[in-house]
């Protein structure tokens, strides 16, 4: 079922527009340089844009980039963003399909993948964000040592997530079946705020990319 078109979302969109990068892949490999920053990241599926803000104002000297596909939802982000009048941070409405074409080679610091659509039908785990196809561009474009950080309420994405960066030679750190047992740990997202609420466990792990084998 597709979603209903927001009122008026194009001249909403068009409000925020120098957030917004139409053609990412003139950007590629050329990120840092075209924006004067230290530090590249990206978040794939930023939805509403919280965690993005959130994560950009404690990190001012690092570029955040984050790619959202629904039209309906990143005009909240964008102007979540706006309305905080950040400076370090740019979205992409595109899927993250196509990553490789979006940044170059050993551009990126970090990945943050946060409550990823689990498609749970064993003949979609190609589509998943932490399967092998996405994986072999998370390579591609992370510098050596550099990180994805997993969040999930899903446990048996989690275990397929786990069993995949491993077999792709990342180094698994800071595993935890229990994110936020002992209090909140971290910034969080709306669906997490909400999972945290209702008493149900958030799967967290930082995967660094070691050896890596598909550069």
């Amino acid at each position: 079922m597709r979603m209903r078109r927001k009122s008026k979302l194009d001249s909403r969109i068009d409000k925020c527009a120098h957030l917004l990068i139409a053609k990412p892949e003139t950007n590629c490999g050329r990120w840092l340089e075209v924006y004067d920053y230290d530090e590249l990241n990206i978040e794939l599926g930023c939805g509403k844009g919280s965690f993005t803000v959130e994560t950009a104002k404690n990190e001012p000297d690092a570029l955040l980039v984050a790619l959202e596909k629904i039209s309906n939802v990143i005009v909240i982000a964008l102007e979540h963003t706006e309305q905080a009048e950040l400076q370090n941070v740019r979205y992409i409405n595109k899927p993250a399909d196509y990553l490789t074409d979006y940044f170059g080679k050993g551009e990126v610091s970090r990945i943050y993948i946060n409550f990823c659509d689990p498609w749970p039908a064993n003949r979609h785990k190609k589509r998943r964000l932490t399967g092998q196809p996405f994986l072999e561009m998370y390579e591609k474009v992370l510098q050596p040592g550099g990180e994805i950080h997993l969040k999930t309420d899903n446990l048996p994405l989690f275990e397929f997530s786990l069993e995949e960066l491993n077999c792709c030679g990342f180094t698994l750190t800071n595993v935890t079946h229990n994110l936020h047992e002992h209090g909140v740990v971290g910034i969080l997202t709306d669906y997490e705020a909400k999972f945290n609420e209702q008493g149900m466990p958030i799967y967290k792990a930082i995967a660094k990319l070691s050896g890596g084998r598909f550069s």
